[in-house]
């Protein structure tokens, strides 16, 4: 039984981070498919970036807290969809992250935790806002 929990474990989540999109990707580390993905440029997401492009003035950043928030929510549901429960994170990746988006990111980590999936790593990290 301690076999499947460690090898389930094993799978990286990452963030790839832009101005104009934030994307979840969770894959497997033996063979580095990507097993679940979300991001902020799917059909759900369009209205609000359309509304953030077209203001005046033009804003720097397309996502926000909230967004990565709802990206956090859907990528934990396709992960408990696979049957994974337990991912980790590369925590000197989150670390070197500029501070504003380390602190747009927060909201992530908590929306996946609260749906049930562990993160491995995520306790060391500490955000502000």
């Amino acid at each position: 039984m301690a076999a499947p929990a460690t090898t389930q474990g094993a799978h990286l989540l990452r963030l790839i981070l832009s101005c104009r999109k934030i994307t979840a990707q969770v894959t497997c580390p033996s063979t580095h498919s990507i097993v679940a993905m979300a991001s902020s440029t799917e059909q759900e997401f369009a209205k609000e970036y359309r509304a953030k492009l077209n203001r005046f003035p033009r804003a720097n950043i397309f996502w926000d807290s909230k967004t990565a928030s709802r990206i956090g929510d859907k990528i934990a549901v396709r992960l408990r969809e696979t049957g994974v429960s337990s991912v980790r994170i590369d925590v000197q990746e989150e670390l070197s992250r500029p501070l504003h988006y380390r602190k747009m990111v927060g909201p992530f980590f908590d929306s996946v935790k609260r749906s049930g999936i562990t993160i491995d790593g995520a306790e060391g990290l500490i955000f502000l806002g």
